[in-house]
């Protein structure tokens, strides 16, 4: 776009150069009519912020979708609804006691994880795009909580752990929700698969061995320290054991023994896969229930639960007994401040990690911003009723979709169970064992544990990662859950900025591709008639980096023609890595244009000093000059100012080497517009006026498509038809073109290319052109010119 008039005032006062390109204006020149000229425009920064521009449609749309539900409501149905209810019945009989279980390691009496589920699956139908995740309780973030609540406690002894884990759900909830109503849900994708499966690994071992204690009976033992000092006290402590450990210990192994017989006696009996499914489900609350009778029947006679033969839960209040304003003031901010960012990772992580596996498995997809409205609204008014932070829950997820559930509006059946628990059956909760509870967030959290077999395929993909799996467990072991976290997600970045730093480029050859079958190629029928209709050009990495055949002969494009490829992109972090490796590389391979073109030695830069004294420069170097350099932009896709400006440092660079020669510069495959604004701007992409009279005569190669109907119409059938096989002078066939076509890319940027051949193609006819024009004796400006000395 041409500045205005205004423009050049302001750019005058400025000292700005506007005409700096000295860009070749003209355009592709045709007699033909069929060929309709495309100028390619530059995108500019008010289109840019145009794109920004909220539309009405837009407008609509988004709050459309802060309510899913409003796509699938109208169309629910009887199927849907039995899938529903069965599903969300199952997960309320798991909840029930899992919540309770872990409000405990919260360092919250019971009924809170009770509130946190009813909330959970309350609230999070109406905003879900999962409809397999379940909201509530779960044992990393609740062990999270109890964290906090003693830290915060010892400085400030005055506020309640109640009040603590409300402050901080609010607080992670009002972000969360910020967050996904901005929609900018894309930076879960900052947390890769290794940090999550380590997090959970080190997560799990550090709450199951918390759990042996309680499990076994023994006190004494702080089982919020580091987990290697918790197993060594425990052990320790064995003499101590209670009879809490008959009820724990007898509990677990019944839960891995109903487990373990329903999934043989499903490969046994698969007709019958969704009962075994079904009694494998409700093990947990069967075997609550089952030790409620045990402890009714052992302390059905106390009314005081410290007199009871082990420890047992107690009385939890029936119905909503602390639902109210949470309580938040500045200084209680400023205590769970520090721990925000853990709170809110762990939120995150936890539920978008469960969601985009079950939508995988399940073949729909989630919107991860949308997920974190749901999360943060749950979170930011879950305290009103009670709730603590809440997330989703893995164990009860895959309940959930193995249940069969149809939409998210399951949760309100599990939320119809968890408020009947809440008024119907908190004097039984009465009597659970604490050790029966330790055996129930033992045995959920073993599934957290990744399975070696995927330790294992970690490794056949990516070794580094593996390490850093395992630092994440280990600091985990040996501090704690929030190190682990934190040392995983910053060693997977540094990681991913390491392999970008250390990006290599490839220089590619050019090899002959002959499609023919091995019986084919063993009768030699590859190498008869109609070869060249069976015959290709590809290129490929010189260095073998692809892993093809070590054996294949690679040919040089052209003398003097360099192809060299980006491997991940071409940004400040590498642009000095890949412009080394290319000027290096290049330099090596063609020589100077002129031999002697430092005729004193006092002229030579240090860096190039050439012969010893005394002796002359080899006038015999038989390498090719340099012609020009071809640049794959396939795995480019934005550029920045540091890396454009190494691109301009080393064109100089190598136009001097060059010399009197131009460098022509082709890009093949920039597909991004703003890429080949910041290309352009720069001066490559286009010919000079000074570029165009060093060639000579001026006849670009583009590539043309069809336009409109890509076959030709009927009147000019026949004509099309009668020159399809014309044989052209150089024996090559000539291929008949539709009856309008027009160029791909703009004629006015003739190197930007649709990939590496044409850009080889269009860099080698420049060559010839100029080598015609120079053979024909006449320079650019039509006198006689001079060749220099072993231009080859």
């Amino acid at each position: 776009m041409a500045p205005n008039a205004a423009a050049r005032i302001v750019a005058n006062l400025l000292s700005i150069d506007l005409d700096y390109r000295k860009e070749y204006q003209e355009s592709l020149a045709t007699s033909a009519d069929s060929v309709e000229p495309y100028l390619e425009e530059e995108p500019t920064v008010k289109e840019w912020l145009f794109s920004f521009t909220p539309t009405k449609a837009g407008v609509v749309n988004y709050f459309r979708s802060l309510f899913p539900f409003w796509s699938w409501i109208f169309h629910y149905n009887l199927t849907w609804l039995a899938g529903d209810i069965i599903a969300g019945v199952t997960v309320g009989f798991v909840v029930i006691p899992q919540g309770m279980a872990y409000a405990l390691l919260a360092k919250l009496p019971p009924e809170y994880g009770l509130y946190t589920s009813f909330v959970g699956f309350l609230l999070y139908w109406a905003f879900a795009t999962s409809k397999d995740i379940t909201i509530g309780t779960v044992a990393v973030m609740s062990t999270i909580v109890g964290n906090i609540v003693i830290k915060v406690q010892t400085d400030h002894p005055e506020y309640s752990a109640p009040s603590i884990a409300s402050c901080l759900s609010v607080i992670a909830g009002a972000v969360l929700l910020f967050i996904g109503l901005i929609r900018a849900g894309w930076i879960v994708e900052f947390i890769p698969l290794v940090a999550i499966t380590s997090f959970m690994t080190g997560a799990a071992l550090s709450i199951g061995v918390g759990q042996v204690p309680a499990l076994m009976g023994i006190s004494g033992v702080n089982t919020r320290g580091a987990t290697y000092l918790v197993i060594i006290n425990t052990l320790k402590g064995l003499p101590r054991t209670k009879l809490d450990a008959a009820m724990g210990l007898s509990a677990l192994t019944l839960l891995y023994a109903i487990r373990i017989f329903c999934s043989i006696m499903t490969k046994m009996q698969p007709y019958r896969k969704k009962l075994w499914f079904f009694i494998s489900t409700l093990r947990m609350a069967f075997v609550i229930l089952l030790y409620i009778l045990i402890s009714w029947l052992v302390n059905r006679h106390i009314k005081d639960a410290k007199a009871a033969k082990f420890r047992i839960l107690g009385k939890v209040p029936r119905g909503f007994q602390h639902a109210g304003v949470p309580e938040m003031n500045i200084a209680l901010l400023s205590a769970v401040a520090p721990d925000l960012p853990v709170t809110i990772i762990v939120l995150i992580l936890e539920h978008i990690a469960i969601s985009k596996s079950f939508g995988r498995i399940n073949n729909y997809a989630i919107n991860p911003s949308q997920e974190l409205v749901a999360v943060g609204f749950t979170n930011l008014f879950g305290p009103f009723l009670g709730a603590y932070p809440a997330t989703g829950s893995f164990s009860r997820t895959a309940i959930k979709s193995k249940a069969g559930v149809r939409t998210p509006f399951a949760g309100i059946f599990t939320a119809i169970i968890v408020l009947l628990a809440l008024y119907a059956l908190t004097s039984v909760f009465f009597y659970i064992p604490l050790s029966s509870l330790a055996a129930i967030i033992i045995h959920a959290v073993g599934d957290l544990i990744t399975p070696p077999n995927v330790v294992y395929q970690f490794w056949e993909t990516s070794p580094l990662e593996v390490v850093i799996f395992f630092a994440g467990v280990l600091l985990t072991v040996f501090t704690n859950i929030e190190n682990g976290i934190y040392l995983t997600i910053c060693a997977a970045l540094a990681l991913l900025l390491w392999r970008h730093l250390k990006s290599h480029g490839a220089f590619l050859g050019k090899v002959n591709i002959y499609r023919s079958t091995p019986d084919a190629i063993a009768r030699k029928e590859a190498y008869g008639p109609g070869l060249e209709e069976k015959v290709r050009e590809t290129f490929l990495p010189i260095n073998q980096s692809d892993a093809s055949n070590p054996h294949i002969a690679f040919e040089s494009p052209y003398p003097g023609v360099f192809i060299y490829r980006f491997s991940e992109g071409f940004t400040y972090l590498n642009q000095q890595r890949y412009l080394d490796e290319l000027t290096a590389i290049v330099q090596k391979e063609a020589r100077p244009t002129r031999l002697d073109r430092h005729e004193k030695i006092g002229d030579r830069p240090w860096n190039d000093p050439g012969p010893r004294r005394g002796q002359p420069v080899n006038l015999e170097d038989n390498r090719p000059i340099l012609r020009a350099i071809i640049l794959d932009f396939s795995s480019v896709n934005h550029v920045d100012t540091t890396s454009v400006q190494g691109l301009i440092d080393v064109r100089h660079q190598l136009d001097r080497y060059a010399a009197p020669e131009i460098v022509e510069w082709h890009f093949a495959a920039a597909n991004n517009r703003w890429t080949k604004r910041a290309l352009t701007a720069a001066g490559f992409g286009y010919p000079s006026t000074d570029h165009v009279r060093a060639r000579g005569h001026w006849n670009p190669v583009y590539s043309f498509a069809a336009i409109g109907d890509p076959r030709p119409v009927e009147n000019e059938k026949k004509k099309d038809e009668e020159h399809a096989d014309e044989i052209s002078s150089e024996g090559k066939k000539v291929v008949g073109l539709p009856s309008r076509v027009s160029s791909v890319l703009g004629t006015n940027r003739p190197f930007f290319h649709i990939d590496v051949s044409d850009a080889v193609e269009s860099a080698i006819a420049g060559v010839e052109s100029k080598l015609a024009h120079r053979n024909s004796g006449l320079g650019a400006t039509g006198e006689p010119e001079v060749v220099p000395k072993k231009v080859g």
